[in-house]
């Protein structure tokens, strides 16, 4: 037996073993969301068996009462409040980042290091400092409990690192195009949306959406800064926590339906969200 033989076979193998490998740890990570999704057709009895039950009945009870069929209090506004404070933070970023990503890349300016180790140093911060100012300017603004506050600071706290990704993807776009459109008389907006977004639309699809999934379950600033009006889906999900009675299936319940605009997205932008995470990986 040859040496290219038996190296072809131990790559096969170790190929093998990293499949494996991969599956048991995407297993690993699925089998809470999928323990989620059961519970939250079970009955409140029901899910809160020990050892759980597997073949309990099935039951919408969970979802009627999230929905406000009990009673309760409808979702839909902190549902259409997270929705926009995710969208329209994270267009803003995209228009912000996108001019800055192109002046540190593709036309750096001096020191652009250091222009983003500035950017990267402001995410070192920890959340919870910032608070106590925020709300005090946000009470003496009269602010509170206003979704547009949300917007402002889903923008500031997503462009640091937007303009850190794109940066990335933004050195890959052939600047030979950038000058050829630019002897044709093209001004940099038009530069920007017709040839350098085009060529990054996987970045910038990849930075569209880390930006709303951390807009979406964002908590301590929406927990702090809104109330009623104002009130974000993960704010609306800890008020089914609560010491009295059972409640386990109703949260269950609730979670999915407020994960799954997040797993839409993703789902529908994986293509765009791998060619963008691994733009720029091989040279």
């Amino acid at each position: 037996m040859s040496s290219i033989t038996v190296r072809t076979r131990d790559r096969s193998r170790g190929g093998a073993g990293l499949g494996l490998v991969a599956w048991l740890a995407g297993i690993v990570f699925f089998l809470p969301i999928a323990w989620m999704a059961l519970t939250s057709f079970h009955s409140e009895a029901d899910a809160a068996t020990n050892p759980p039950s597997f073949a309990a009945a099935l039951t919408l009870d969970g979802y009627r009462e999230f929905f406000g069929a009990g009673g309760g209090a409808s979702p839909w506004p902190a549902l259409v409040n997270s929705a926009v404070a995710s969208i329209v933070s994270t267009l803003f970023v995209l228009v912000l980042a996108l001019p800055a990503a192109y002046a540190l890349s593709i036309r750096p300016v001096k020191k652009w290091t250091d222009v983003l180790f500035f950017f990267l140093s402001t995410k070192m911060l920890p959340v919870v400092a910032g608070l106590l100012p925020i709300y005090l300017f946000a009470k003496n603004a009269g602010m509170l409990d206003n979704i547009w506050l949300l917007v402002i600071l889903y923008t500031s706290m997503n462009l640091p690192i937007a303009v850190w990704m794109m940066q990335s993807f933004l050195a890959e776009v052939p600047v030979a195009i950038i000058e050829a459109a630019r002897v044709d008389g093209a001004k940099l907006p038009t530069i920007l949306a017709r040839v350098v977004a085009p060529i990054a639309l996987p970045g910038i699809a990849a930075t569209s959406l880390i930006c709303f999934i951390f807009s979406w379950n964002e908590l301590l600033f929406a927990r702090v800064l809104t109330g009623v009006v104002a009130e974000t889906a993960p704010v609306f999900l800890t008020g089914f926590i609560t010491s009295q009675g059972l409640f386990l299936a109703k949260v269950c319940a609730a979670s999915l339906v407020i994960s799954l605009p997040v797993l839409a997205a993703g789902f529908a932008a994986q293509d765009k969200l791998v060619q963008g995470l691994s733009l720029g990986a091989v040279k």
